[in-house]
């Protein structure tokens, strides 16, 4: 993503929250702790994401940027933000080389948008500097010099998700102004119904349990607690 002009922020909707589906409160707890990454880099989360992941885990914040790694956890979330800006930080963070081991070990991560972007292979900036990121995910991501989406989005899920049951659909939107290069044999979760996802017609791109996303979803779609119950089913 990109930063608006005058840090003003981009507005989706009507604005109003939409109300908590009732059968949410009747979730339990869990045991599990999800580390979620919060600096400069990852900046665009719903603080309502947050107090959902707080009401049914232990959430253990980090931050990549300030070279902290990867604390012990059960599950990852990367939320967007602006990873181009700290590119070159972030390619020499402790975090990104424990993030592709313990993916590659089967650790659940799940990546919004600039999220996705730090699990590609690598990032180039506008500048066209390439920085290597964590290479879990078959991707080159580059930034261009407009938007490539901006969009209320639909999801459908082809397959069991992190964040969705196969069949389901998810709903959310996109901004960003990078583009993704994926490997000709890339799997996706996602067939995209609305908007504009990876590739004009797939998104969640997969590897492991590793799902990258262009679409920022709320947690009143259920997402977030299909993530949790996914990490017990582990």
């Amino acid at each position: 993503m990109r930063p608006s002009p005058r840090g003003s922020t981009i507005s989706v909707g009507s604005g109003r929250t939409r109300p908590r589906p009732a059968e949410e409160g009747d979730r339990p707890r869990t045991e599990n702790r999800i580390a979620v990454a919060r600096d400069e880099a990852f900046r665009f989360c719903y603080p309502a994401t947050i107090e959902r992941l707080g009401e049914r885990a232990e959430v253990v914040p980090f931050a990549p940027t300030a070279g902290e790694g990867l604390p012990d956890c059960d599950g990852l979330y990367l939320p967007g933000g602006y990873p181009e800006l700290h590119a070159e930080t972030l390619s020499g963070s402790p975090a990104l080389e424990a993030i592709a081991d313990r993916a590659a070990e089967g650790l659940p991560v799940l990546g919004e948008c600039g999220g996705m972007m730090v699990l590609s292979e690598g990032l180039r900036t506008a500048e066209s500097e390439r920085h290597g990121m964590a290479g879990v995910l078959p991707a080159e991501v580059r930034m261009e010099d407009r938007y490539q989406a901006l969009d209320h989005v639909e999801l459908e899920a082809g397959t069991e998700t992190l964040t969705a049951s196969a069949g389901a659909t998810l709903r959310g939107h996109e901004f960003h102004y990078s583009s993704a290069d994926v490997a000709p044999d890339a799997r996706f979760a996602f067939d995209v119904l609305r908007g504009t996802g990876i590739d004009g017609n797939r998104e969640g791109l997969i590897e492991y349990r590793t799902m990258g996303t262009y679409c920022h979803v709320h947690p009143a779609s259920g997402a977030f607690d299909a993530f949790i119950e996914a990490i017990g089913d582990g």
